[in-house]
């Protein structure tokens, strides 16, 4: 596409705004497709266009599900063709004349398997090749369209976002804080240093571990302790079992945290001064490059989102037979629920009077954060169990992002004290820890992904998409800033 036609095409699209969406649809789609996705430079066109979308005031959330909605269709159809080409994807052009760029696609969907389509959404060359080649390897419809509708949830913030910031940039006169990169670097070299010590604890105490066998060794000397580690231990067949210690581990651990912490926060005043200088900072940082992520990762975290993911998930465990899953997510939403709402009424610690309507409960500890902490962590819990100790890891890496993602917006907003969110992931990764623990007894199948989960999870994204669309206007204006000087 020459330089001329695409801004010709911007053009159009600014004096054309109603159509954005319908661009943003239609390019990830032939971003998607078979062959096309070859030819055309979707990457380019979906970052002017999502830029455009910012640029004009589209909401994100409509962005990401067009975005979203239209990379589906495209891996669908391509699947779909593959199958019809079944044994002759090598005479169509342009494979035909580019053998290598087929051979490419099949080796690594051979190499991977279903797998391949979640990595290949984000690997350049190969990306509108492989739902070809799972088409003609015959590849189970209900399995690859569980890939695909996972995999473009994470794609489609990973293509929208950068060029919809840019578009909101452009469309306000925005001056950055001085402080704003050298504080981003020093966060992002704090959280590294947790990540690393957690993970190097997480691998140290798992089934394969000294510690880990040298405490079974132990336990098996005295009947009770014998007993209790077989009665918490896994009961798959395959693995011969496998007691819960990094969760058992995590709920002490972060429980006692929290203990330490709340006893810090609330009889002490140390923290006092420096939640001060963090709700400082983040007002001074307020800015609508910024508000519009902010905002959609805390309406996230509201108690709609998170009680109807808790809901369909329960179906979706108890349709398929995990009963004992089920009930464990419902215990999960029934205690953050009680225990959140019982320490806020019990601790009465007010909150920062920095946005026009602050929420009408107490601060802490958070229930944004607690609530995405003990789901995000029983999700990838559940998930990480399928996978062998040295990729779990990955998985937990994963699952802890909107955690973080979603208690920074909270803090950035100004709705909360940075002793808050701390409090509230410390309480819920306990919560996550002791009903991992709990379930482990019951575990003695695989959880497999199915249509069914599939369903679940689109209801849910239709719900979260309602939700944001009702809910977004007021959102804006409740959690606008009470100083506007940045403006």
């Amino acid at each position: 596409m020459t330089s001329g036609v695409f801004e010709s095409m911007t053009d159009w699209f600014l004096t054309n705004p109603q159509w954005l969406a319908a661009g943003l649809f239609l390019t990830a789609l032939l971003e998607s497709l078979a062959i096309a996705g070859l030819v055309i430079p979707g990457v380019a066109i979906l970052f002017a266009v999502a830029a455009l979308a910012g640029k004009t005031g589209m909401p994100l959330g409509e962005a990401l599900a067009w975005a979203w909605a239209g990379a589906i269709l495209g891996d669908g159809l391509s699947y779909l063709l593959g199958r019809q080409l079944k044994g002759r994807l090598h005479t169509v052009w342009p494979f035909s004349r580019y053998p290598k760029m087929l051979q490419r696609g099949e080796h690594f969907f051979l190499l991977h398997g279903g797998k391949s389509v979640v990595i290949g959404r984000f690997v350049g060359p190969i990306r509108p090749v492989l739902p070809l080649v799972a088409g003609a390897f015959r590849m189970p419809w209900q399995r690859f369209f569980t890939f695909n509708i996972l995999s473009a949830i994470g794609w489609a913030p990973v293509y929208i976002l950068p060029g919809f910031l840019v578009g909101s940039a452009l469309a306000s006169d925005i001056k950055l804080p001085p402080h704003l990169y050298p504080v981003l670097g020093l966060s992002a070299a704090i959280l590294a240093a947790i990540y690393l010590v957690f993970f190097r604890l997480r691998w140290g105490l798992d089934n394969e571990s000294r510690i880990y066998n040298r405490l079974r060794r132990w336990t098996m000397r005295y009947d009770a302790t014998h007993q209790f580690w077989r009665s918490f231990s896994s009961a798959r067949p395959a693995q011969g079992g496998e007691f819960p210690l990094g969760s058992l581990s995590l709920g002490l651990a972060a429980g006692s945290l929290f203990a330490i912490w709340a006893t810090i926060n609330l009889s002490t005043g140390v923290l006092g001064g420096f939640d001060q200088q963090v709700a400082n900072f983040f007002s001074s940082m307020r800015n609508p490059l910024f508000d519009t992520p902010a905002l959609f990762l805390t309406l996230l975290g509201d108690i709609f989102p998170l009680t109807l993911g808790a809901l369909l998930a329960i179906a979706a465990f108890a349709f398929r037979g995990y009963y004992a899953a089920a009930l464990h997510v419902g215990v999960g939403l029934l205690i953050t629920s009680a225990m959140v709402t019982g320490l806020k009424v019990s601790f009465a610690v007010g909150r920062p009077e920095l946005v026009a309507t602050p929420p009408d409960s107490w601060a802490f500890p958070s229930g944004h954060a607690t609530s995405m902490a003990m789901f995000s962590g029983l999700a990838a819990s559940f998930v990480a169990r399928e996978f062998s100790n040295r990729k779990r890891w990955q998985i937990y890496l994963g699952f802890s992002l909107p955690m973080l993602l979603v208690a920074g917006s909270r803090l950035y907003l100004g709705v909360h004290w940075f002793s808050d969110v701390v409090g509230g992931i410390l309480l819920g990764l306990s919560l996550c820890g002791f009903l991992r623990a709990s379930y482990s007894r019951y575990d003695n199948t695989p959880l497999k992904l199915d249509p069914s989960a599939a369903f679940a999870f689109l209801l849910w994204l239709i719900g979260v998409a309602s939700y944001l669309s009702f809910t977004w206007s007021e959102a804006v204006t409740r959690y606008a800033p009470l100083n506007t000087a940045a403006f």
